[in-house]
């Protein structure tokens, strides 16, 4: 799976002396509420565990703390809009950035699935293990157990997270949609009793910035977007639309749903005029 990029260069935001500040003011705050925060997931988690196995009744609670106050930490405004759905199913959104484990964790309890290599990255990697994000293997020999966990966990109850983009991108668009994953929802355990419920995030940079700034994809380092996060002054905010679920009987295939996911996540991005603008130059 190849990662997308648009053929510009990313946003640049140097940064200088008062920029490096903020990077302190806001990094210190941030790594002691994130890493303290895993410190005591993972010691509730303990006690959950053999309580209650693959059910989490605890620890979803400490991760969206983390979540919204990260926000807070990083001048971020968070805005949500719509109901998380109660219904039994997946969750599928759009993907822009790193960012959208804390956005899409600070109101509603949800599982990501994410592919195997996420595991391994620094940070992000231990965060995803200790929150129950489900990782998934390219080898195509481990298809039929990966398909026998999604059930597992979604019979128990998990939201799973969804990327049906495959990759992440610039924040101002959406790109299409692929189907392979949507497969897992059309096994006779699940049809009959699931719903997806589709998901857009919308980013939006402060008026005169990059529209792109918080935006990750290609062949970008997660270091050195992490430090122009921080450091960005002003900050913009983070829209998630949550839209009506759909029940999976109700479509003749996966490429139906997906589509349908798709139109669905489309019509609720909001770019604010900047990146209207810049996504009109770049088509």
């Amino acid at each position: 799976m190849s990662t997308w990029d648009s053929g510009e260069a990313p946003p640049n935001l140097r940064i200088g002396f008062f920029a490096w500040i903020r990077v302190i003011l806001r990094g210190v705050p941030l790594a002691l509420l994130v890493f303290g925060g895993l410190a005591i997931l993972l010691l509730v988690r303990l006690i959950e565990r053999p309580i209650h196995g693959y059910h989490r009744p605890w620890t979803p609670h400490i991760t969206r703390i983390v979540c919204r106050t990260s926000f807070f930490l990083l001048g971020i405004k968070f805005r949500s809009e719509g109901q998380p759905m109660a219904e039994r199913g997946a969750v599928v959104s759009n993907h822009c950035s790193w960012l959208d484990i804390f956005s899409l964790n600070a109101r509603k309890r949800v599982y990501f699935v994410s592919k195997s290599e996420v595991a391994r990255w620094p940070g992000i990697g231990w965060l995803a293990r200790s929150t129950g994000t489900v990782f998934i293997d390219r080898d195509p020999r481990q298809a039929h157990a990966q398909k026998e966990l999604f059930e597992k966990r979604l019979l128990a109850g998990h939201k799973l997270l969804f990327f049906p983009e495959g990759t992440s991108s610039d924040g101002i668009r959406i790109l299409t949609f692929k189907s392979t994953l949507f497969a897992a929802f059309f096994t006779p355990e699940l049809r009959d009793v699931l719903y997806v419920q589709p998901v857009t995030l919308s980013y939006q940079a402060p008026n005169g910035a990059d529209p792109r700034l918080y935006g990750w994809w290609g062949d970008m380092e997660f270091a050195p977007h992490l430090l122009q996060t921080l450091a960005a002054s002003p900050q913009g905010q983070i829209m998630v639309t949550y839209h009506g679920p759909l029940k999976v009987s109700e479509f003749d295939s996966r490429k139906d749903l997906a589509a349908a996911c798709e139109k669905i996540v489309r019509s609720g991005l909001k770019l604010n005029p900047e990146a209207q603008a810049k996504l009109s130059t770049q088509r």
